[in-house]
């Protein structure tokens, strides 16, 4: 049976889980708004740009420290607006910014200052290529040299973006029985009266009284994203994809498909968003989005991530195919210089 006084984990015979750490505060400063969820981009906006900045003394990327600098704020811009963009037309499920566009980047809610919640990674990475490719216009760079630079240290700083979503406990994984689950404070609480939840309660040992509310253990899906997708992930790239490197954009494309692999499996431990749902769901019908009960059941998440990988493939043959035009040139303008001197 479990000893609800105990603060830190609940103990049955057979389980051990954890409940969320209390000393954990979303903010940094209290009575301020300021939040750890906002000190974590910042922080992995510093760690992308010394990453890139590291790339420009070792001369593998043209670029200046200037430019590197101008590149940032044109990536930044383009990730928040595309990452609140996503999030408000495409994960809210109600329609309602389509009706009232002019409130997706109003940061006030009932008098009250909230900035802006919800924000998409997939919207951010559409964004944050937007960015790239009108600053590689303006400045006539090559948009895929450019792309692999940035690739190569965003998956680090993606990390703490994930810290981020743990520290503010949300996001928070399907229900689940592994010893490290997790208790989330303000995941949503299920009846007894459900027979899948008793069924859990039973399982796991859990006290309840008939009609009570629980709130049961989750993945931290949040821990799992930021070790796969990004250290995990940032390490491939950094260490392995970068020695192999042979053109330009190889780097982005396998980044798209090794992110849009680990956040696809990832997803079937993530609760989905409860608002939408599966998107897709060839599984069992009647399954709760708080278990997982089919792989067959696929979010909005994974529909995203298969494009992701769908988009990353292609680019792969069309880059190495771009690289191998250009090499071409490259021998063709070199034997014409060569021509010219004999002549001489």
């Amino acid at each position: 049976m479990v000893d609800h006084n105990k603060d830190s984990y609940y103990t049955s015979s057979m389980y051990l889980f954890i409940e969320y750490p209390s000393w954990i505060s979303p903010t940094i400063f209290s009575g301020l708004p300021i939040r750890w969820y906002s000190l974590m981009y910042l922080v992995a906006f510093a760690v992308a740009f010394l990453l890139v900045w590291k790339q420009i003394k070792r001369k593998e990327v043209n670029l200046t420290v200037d430019e590197a600098t101008t590149l940032f704020l044109y990536t930044i811009a383009g990730l928040i607006l595309g990452a609140r963009l996503f999030s408000t037309l495409f994960y809210d499920g109600t329609g309602y910014y389509w009706t009232h566009p002019w409130l997706i980047f109003w940061p006030f809610s009932d008098g009250q200052f909230v900035g802006l919640p919800g924000m998409s990674y997939h919207g951010g990475l559409v964004g944050t290529t937007v960015g790239a490719i009108i600053f590689c216009k303006v400045h006539k760079k090559d948009f895929w040299h450019i792309a692999d630079a940035l690739i190569a240290g965003i998956p680090l700083g993606y990390t703490f973006g994930r810290l981020g979503n743990f520290i503010n406990g949300e996001l928070w994984g399907r229900v689940s029985t592994a010893p490290w689950a997790m208790v989330f404070p303000d995941a949503p609480s299920y009846s007894t009266g459900l027979e899948w939840v008793k069924n859990f309660a039973d399982t796991i040992g859990l006290a309840y009284v008939q009609g009570e509310m629980l709130n049961l253990p989750r993945h931290p899906s949040q821990l799992y994203e930021a070790l796969f997708e990004g250290i995990i992930l940032w390490i491939l790239i950094w260490f392995v994809f970068k020695r192999i490197k042979k053109h330009d954009g190889f780097l982005l494309a396998w980044y798209l498909i090794g992110y849009g692999f680990f956040r696809f499996v990832i997803e079937y431990v993530r609760e989905p968003d409860a608002n939408l749902g599966f998107i897709i769901q060839l599984g069992d019908k009647t399954a709760p989005i708080a278990l997982f009960e089919s792989f067959l059941n696929i979010s909005m998440g994974q529909l995203f991530c298969l494009l992701m990988i769908i988009v990353g493939i292609v680019l792969l043959y069309y880059t190495k195919a771009r690289g191998i035009r250009l090499e071409v040139k490259r021998m063709a303008k070199m034997n014409r210089g060569k021509k010219k001197k004999k002549k001489k």
